[in-house]
């Protein structure tokens, strides 16, 4: 990531502008209640994660599963390539259906 930034201090600071306003608005959805809202900006932070090359495809792959088992979103989380993402699932049925996806996956899945 530094030599990125480095190497293209424009492309680091548009990035992480959008960061910034994603991490402002989910604020606002947390907020309000908002867990859709709060969804689409899990994966709009997850998109600038790959963009920042911190993400990996076993953890894309998982983002990726557990969005199509109902996750009404999902992100890596961490400093990256450690394993380490989570789903918004806002129901005991989707959640309960994104677990038994994850579990195919990976062979660690917690659930709060």
């Amino acid at each position: 990531v530094r030599a990125k930034k480095e190497a293209d201090p424009a492309w680091f600071d548009a990035l992480l502008q959008n960061y910034l306003t994603v991490v402002a608005q989910a604020e606002m959805a947390i907020d309000e209640n908002d867990l859709t809202t709060l969804g689409r900006l899990l994966d709009e932070n997850h998109a600038l994660c790959q963009e920042l090359t911190v993400s990996c495809k076993e953890l894309d792959d998982l983002v990726l599963a557990a969005r199509a088992a109902g996750a009404v979103g999902a992100k890596m989380s961490g400093t990256g390539r450690g394993g380490l993402m989570l789903a918004l699932t806002p129901t005991e049925e989707s959640q309960k259906a994104v677990t038994k996806a994850l579990e195919t996956l990976s062979p660690q899945v917690w659930t709060t």
